[in-house]
């Protein structure tokens, strides 16, 4: 006879505790009026009640019941179960908990258990059999499945026929952001979450999670003033393009050497490809500029045209200096290559089942590439960063179009070089300057109509190298990964007009031959302004936007209090401690690393040439050894900061790729866990200073209660979190919550997160449980 004990358990899990099943389990669904909170504009286009969202595959003890939705914005699953083992969710005000913006699936899935069949869904198709199951992949790496057991079997299939139809609109203008501002302007007056049109369009600024305004770089004034924060006095902005009459993908402001006439650039604009002309893009202190560039169509006229303005880039530099010019198509892999790369990482992170693949995940991980290309742009970016600060010449970023790769790089090269771009409002600028105006295809690449055969993860790859200078100099950088991660969200939303559209000029018409269908009086605007990304206040609580602030950055100047009197004082190199000292030299360069670990003929420096100017040995040689001094003083936080990439260095994203995995996540670990006892610190530390700075100046403590009670913190020192220990619900997936997001099977095995730090790779489960 069998006993009913259940064995003492062996295994110690990182998960999340399981609850202890209930003497009664409802199975029953629950039948109650729900209703989705809707948007202007947004409509219910169908739904099914009695519905059945899946936690786990390998039980239905934890399910949930409810209304499935879909709407012409999302799909929305509304229940009143309570969600198991959660405590914590960071909310959006924009999307429930539930929630799927249509733009972020990425493929529709039906399955009939009882015919075994399975059909994935596309636009306008007809689906002959009755759904029992639903499973949405989305392109956050989510997983969502839904159960129809106990729905109606023809509202199941309607309900799933909608869902691919409006994830998968054959025109721009179906997407959801145009009925809502099309609602917004024929009732103004209407508001929800305090969303009003506004910062897309006419408008030069937009308010950031820090308060300050994010300048769009759609007005003369915009640009101007950044030449005059770079110091580009032998720069122009240049209106050539205004009303867009010379180039449909360039900005109809944008910044030229003084040289250059505006005739002359009428006349050579038709040489280029998409008439992209040369674009400025930033100014070194020591007057080197950095240019972007598509190439030369005209065979014939490429010789002269390209001298000519070679000479008017050297002409606007103090000391005459050589231009450098770098083939972007030539040395960096191309879009085709990295989506292939995502591909591969997004397989290998979904993979279901897991214990399958566990013993060679670091090797699929390499196979996939993506950490490579990775590396190939912080590389030869900080190549390039040499190019400008240590040989002071001037860079031109050429590639085909310019809109794409050199997006990247041109962003890249300045987040290294200008501490600005490093804040969070010098970072939204940086991205508003050098992808959104400068004519990157969101539309295309994000590929928000799913019909396009260019979809490519250019701006996620972006975020990712950004992520690894953050993981490598976490004091130099205002913004948190969460605020990185969110941002990436924030592009799958198809609300706002910031990641939209392909180009500016493409905003303006669409939105403006909409206008003419709505009967929407635009006035003076140029076409319809849609709400800002920047505006962070439209999807988060003030409380919430805390998180986006990195407790470990180190501002330009701090307070210091010196006899008796409040003081700012600069840090300067000896400030800061090196974290080289008693390290391998091969780990500390990551640019050029020791000749037997990666031989100099296979060295990236050497195949950085330009064709009309040869690089000599001993210049390679003074790139080296540039890395290598760098490499070896204390890092100047408010200066130049250069990447380590060495094997070790690059990382794999975990917060990004794995959040929705329940076999990564650790209870109480991850990087959260140093987020928290830092902001424990510097929240202490700024309270400490406000009582310095009252006591200084004689008030009392009662005379100001706001600026005590004020905090940048998320977790603070004194107050409602204040507590002993941790908070329960941190988790590595932390602001994110796996339970309920991603169906996978719940196994005992190797933490992946564990895995992936260098832990011993054990080959079963029972040789685990044997581990002390």
């Amino acid at each position: 006879m069998f006993s009913l004990k259940q064995p003492k358990p062996t295994f110690r899990s990182y998960l999340l505790p399981l609850p202890q099943a209930d003497d009664h389990i409802v199975s029953e669904p629950r039948i109650k009026k729900l209703e989705p909170v809707l948007l202007p504009g947004e409509i219910v286009v169908n739904e099914v009640n009695f519905v059945r969202k899946c936690i786990a595959t390998d039980t239905s003890q934890y399910d949930l019941w409810g209304k499935l939705v879909c709407t012409n914005f999302k799909i929305s699953f509304i229940t009143d179960d309570p969600m198991p083992l959660q405590k914590f969710h960071y909310k959006n005000l924009l999307l429930g908990e539930h929630d799927v913006p249509l733009t972020c699936i990425e493929q529709i899935v039906t399955v009939n258990d009882t015919k075994r069949k399975q059909k994935v869904l596309g636009p306008n198709q007809k689906l002959k059999f009755n759904p029992t199951e639903l499973i949405i992949y989305c392109k956050d790496f989510r997983i969502v499945r839904f159960r129809f057991d106990e729905a109606g079997p023809e509202s199941a299939k309607k309900v799933c026929l909608a869902i691919a139809h409006y994830s998968q609109p054959t025109d721009l203008q179906l997407l959801f952001a145009f009925e809502y501002v099309g609602e917004m302007y024929h009732n103004p007056a209407k508001k929800v979450n305090r969303i009003d049109p506004g910062g897309g369009g006419s408008s030069s600024s937009s308010s950031s999670a820090s308060g300050q305004q994010t300048p769009l770089f759609e007005t003369y004034s915009d640009w101007d003033r950044e030449i005059k924060r770079t110091g580009a006095s032998e720069w122009r902005v240049c209106s050539v393009n205004e009303g867009y009459m010379i180039s449909t993908c360039l900005p109809e402001y944008f910044v030229v050497p003084s040289s250059l006439a505006d005739q002359d650039l009428k006349l050579y604009s038709y040489s280029f490809i998409g008439r992209r002309m040369p674009l400025w893009s930033w100014n070194h202190p020591n007057g080197s500029a950095l240019v972007r560039m598509a190439n030369i169509k005209d065979v014939l006229q490429q010789r002269r045209i390209d001298q000519r303005i070679c000479n008017a880039i050297t002409r606007s530099h103090p000391q005459r200096s050589d231009v450098y010019k770098s083939d972007l198509d030539k040395y960096l892999p191309s879009i085709q290559e990295i989506q292939a790369a995502h591909i591969k990482l997004k397989q290998l992170c979904v993979n279901e089942p897991f214990e399958e693949t566990e013993e060679k995940w670091l090797s699929s991980l390499e196979n996939t590439r993506w950490l490579e290309y990775i590396r190939s742009f912080l590389k030869h970016s900080a190549e390039l960063v040499y190019m400008m600060e240590c040989k002071h010449v001037s860079v031109v970023l050429q590639e085909e179009e310019g809109r794409d790769l050199s997006c990247l790089s041109a962003s890249l090269i300045q987040v290294m070089l200008d501490p600005y771009f490093r804040t969070i409002v010098g970072f939204q600028s940086l991205i508003q300057k050098e992808w959104v105006m400068a004519g990157y295809q969101f539309l295309d690449r994000c590929n928000h109509l799913k019909r396009s055969d260019k979809e490519s993860p250019l701006f996620l790859m972006f975020l990712d190298c950004v992520w690894q200078l953050l993981e490598q100099y976490p004091a130099a950088f205002e913004f948190s990964e969460m605020y990185l991660t969110i941002l990436y969200d924030s592009a799958r939303i198809s609300l706002f007009g910031t990641f939209l559209f392909n180009c500016p000029h493409q905003r303006v018409k669409e939105s403006t031959e909409f206008a003419i269908s709505k009967n929407i009086q635009l006035g003076d605007e140029k076409g319809l302004r849609f709400p800002c990304v920047w505006d962070w206040s439209l999807q988060f609580t003030s409380r919430d936007r805390l998180l986006f602030h990195n407790p470990l950055y180190i501002g330009k100047s701090a307070p210091c209090v010196q006899n008796g009197a409040v003081k700012s004082f600069k840090r300067s190199k000896k400030n800061y401690s090196s974290t080289l000292r008693g390290v391998p030299p091969a780990l500390k360069n990551g640019i050029i690393v020791e000749q037997e670990f990666f031989p100099r003929r296979n060295s990236l420096i050497l195949k950085l040439k330009p064709d009309f100017l040869q690089q000599t040995e001993s210049q390679s040689n003074s790139m080296e050894q540039y890395f290598r001094d760098w490499f070896a003083k204390p890092v100047d936080l408010h200066g130049v900061i250069l990447p380590h990439l060495s094997g070790t260095q690059i990382k794999l994203w975990k917060l990004c790729y794995f959040r929705w995995v329940p076999e990564a996540q650790i209870n109480h670990g991850g990087f959260i866990t140093a987020f928290h006892k830092v902001s424990l610190l510097a929240d202490e530390v700024d309270m400490l200073n406000r009582n310095l700075r009252q006591y200084k100046s004689n008030s009392s403590l009662q005379g100001d209660c706001s600026e005590l009670d004020h905090s940048r913190m998320y977790f603070r020192a004194n107050g409602l979190n204040d507590t002993s220990g941790a908070p329960d619900f941190l988790s590595s997936s932390f602001p994110f919550s796996p339970i309920g997001n991603l169906c996978r099977r719940s196994i005992l095995g190797t933490p992946l997160s564990k895995f992936l730090s260098g832990a011993k790779i054990w080959l079963s489960t029972e040789t685990l449980a044997n581990e002390d």
